[in-house]
């Protein structure tokens, strides 16, 4: 490969993936007084998970009532099912306050009654503790509000259409990386004397999830084979209520929460009943309470049972609901349903569980330091904070807290971390970059776009929310047969070229897909968004968090004891 095709960057922090923790992490960078590289293999500021997500933000603000962090933290522990590792649940719920009002400062233009925040009960919370937007545009607006901070910060350069393929380690610490930039094909060397991963999760390894299509697991790939750990990967959370029947078209699939806990929408089966309790669950009878992996255990079991709702899901009913209250609550849209031939006060839809958010993650301490040196991760891209189930309203808290509290670690390690020279650097590259010269594709190279749909098969069937030894056994053979028909060879080159891409999605979702299904083969027991069919029950001898790791094509499996605050820290004074 000719110097005339490589280009180069440098910075102090490289920040991948440009949504909410990324974009968080680059700007505390900026206001450390460092230069941060804001990298997304899409546009800055409008791909991930948090310009997705349409509905509430938890902070322990006090705003409609008394309320403490630690109330919160209590909440988000019971959510977690024993797995959390508590100083990061305690951040992310202590310093999620400031994050919240942080962006309240900044224009965010959270929802108010009269001078306060308005806040509204969440499944799981013991009080009114989340702010919105306006319900269906709370993503959206804290995305834009983020990326107008990021525009003031005058240490950050934003590159769009970047993907970062390997990151670059010089004596055991990452000193930068090697993308591509996805516009013109041209390889790029990234020199940083610090890194942080904000990727977001890995939803996208199936076949019916609300990720966007950068949500396949780069991160996690990118840490594996830069010698990081990972942890929990097993639990994969689904978002009971995704849309399923009728046709939406113009509609987030998960649309459907806000309308459940303000309006007590009803799940109901093919009979007509109600049946959450059924599964051990209180009776919603003050309006939505199910926890997501309750609902979503009820659900499939109705479906098990031959209950289900045509299309394979449940039934979900406003019809009990009075026409002027849905129009108080959801008038603009009512009549955007009504339009697309859904009219909520004479029909029930039909809703399924939809792969939502992922749990584990890279193995972090609360500075939000991997295993290795120069490497720090923020957002969902983090594991560990959440245990076996995250607690609804939690996650955009976590992007933008985790990714403050990484830009601001990220940028004192890079105060006295020495970078390589270009030189080095090139040598380091080299592997990768020879791998990366451009090879024209011929018909006998395999389909990677076809490959990448029966991966989302065979883990949306073997590794969903039920699983069982055999499904799982399976699902790791599939993946082992998947990976040799992909071969090692990138195939293609060139201005967005979508068969490079498509193998490079290939190779991380691969790598992810099969962390998960290694420790959910390994965790016998049911816990929170991992149930085996097998091992029904959750085992108290399995309260431990696992952790994998990968080198040079091996697995290492192991667990560790549940990290835990030190007696008092949890209590209020």
């Amino acid at each position: 490969m000719s110097d005339s095709t490589l280009h180069t960057l440098e910075t102090d922090v490289l920040v991948i993936g440009a949504g909410g923790a990324g974009m968080s992490a680059a700007i505390a960078v900026s206001q450390a007084g460092r230069l941060a590289l804001l990298a997304d293999r899409s546009l800055i500021g409008r791909g991930g998970a948090t310009i997705m997500a349409q509905m509430t933000v938890a902070a322990a603000l006090g705003e409609q009532g008394p309320d403490h962090w630690e109330y919160h933290l209590r909440d988000t522990l019971a959510a977690g099912r024993g797995l959390c590792n508590e100083p990061l649940a305690r951040l992310l719920c202590e310093e999620g306050v400031q994050a919240i009002r942080l962006l309240d400062r900044w224009g965010v233009g959270w929802a108010r009654n009269g001078e306060r925040l308005a806040q509204t009960r969440a499944p799981g919370h013991d009080r009114p503790r989340c702010v919105y937007v306006d319900y269906l545009n709370t993503g959206p607006a804290v995305a834009k509000t983020l990326r107008a901070q990021v525009a003031r910060e005058p240490g950050v350069r934003r590159v769009g259409d970047l993907l970062i393929v390997d990151l670059l380690r010089k004596d055991d610490r990452v000193v930068g990386a090697v993308a591509l930039h996805l516009a013109t094909g041209d390889p790029v060397l990234v020199r940083a004397s610090a890194t942080i991963i904000a990727t977001g999760g890995l939803t996208r390894l199936y076949r019916r999830n609300s990720a966007s299509l950068n949500m396949g697991g780069d991160g996690f790939a990118l840490a594996l084979r830069a010698g990081a750990r990972l942890i929990d990967m097993e639990f994969v959370q689904f978002f009971p209520i995704g849309h399923l029947a009728p046709r939406l078209v113009g509609f987030d699939p998960i649309m459907w929460d806000p309308f459940r806990y303000k309006l007590g929408g009803k799940l109901l089966n093919s009979e007509g009943e109600e049946f959450v309790e059924r599964y051990g669950n209180p009776a919603e009878e003050q309006g939505y309470t199910t926890t997501r992996d309750a609902a979503t255990y009820a659900i499939l079991k109705e479906v098990e049972a031959g209950r289900g709702s045509p299309s394979g899901g449940a039934w979900l009913s406003f019809e009990h609901v009075p026409e002027p209250k849905l129009r108080a609550a959801f008038g603009p849209i009512i009549d955007k349903l009504a339009k697309a031939g859904i009219d909520l006060t004479k029909q029930a839809i039909e809703v399924a569980p939809i792969a939502h958010y992922h749990m584990g993650g890279i193995r972090v301490d609360t500075d939000m330091a991997t295993d290795v040196p120069g490497l720090y991760a923020a957002g969902e891209a983090v594991g560990g904070a959440n245990g076996a189930n995250r607690l609804s309203g939690n996650a955009i808290t976590e992007a933008v807290t985790f990714g403050l509290r990484a830009g601001r670690s990220a940028a004192t390690a890079a105060e006295g971390a020495s970078a390589p020279t270009l030189a080095e650097l090139k040598k380091l590259a080299a592997p990768t970059l020879a791998a990366l010269v451009p090879r024209p594709s011929g018909r006998s190279e395999p389909n990677s776009a076809a490959l990448i749909n029966t991966l989302q098969d065979v883990m949306q069937t073997h590794v969903g929310p039920f699983r069982t030894e055999a499904g799982l056994q399976h699902a790791l053979s599939a993946l082992a047969e998947l990976r040799d028909r992909a071969g090692e060879t990138i195939p293609g080159g060139g201005p967005q070229d979508p068969v490079r891409l498509d193998f490079l999605d290939l190779r991380n979702m691969l790598l992810a897909a099969e962390a998960v299904t290694r420790c959910a083969i390994a965790r016998r027991e049911s816990r929170g968004a991992h149930q085996r069919e097998d091992f029904p029950a959750q085992d108290d001898a399995w309260t431990l968090n696992q952790i994998i790791a990968w080198h040079d094509g091996a697995w290492t499996l192991a667990t560790q004891p549940v990290q835990r605050l030190a007696a008092g820290q949890e209590e209020i004074a």
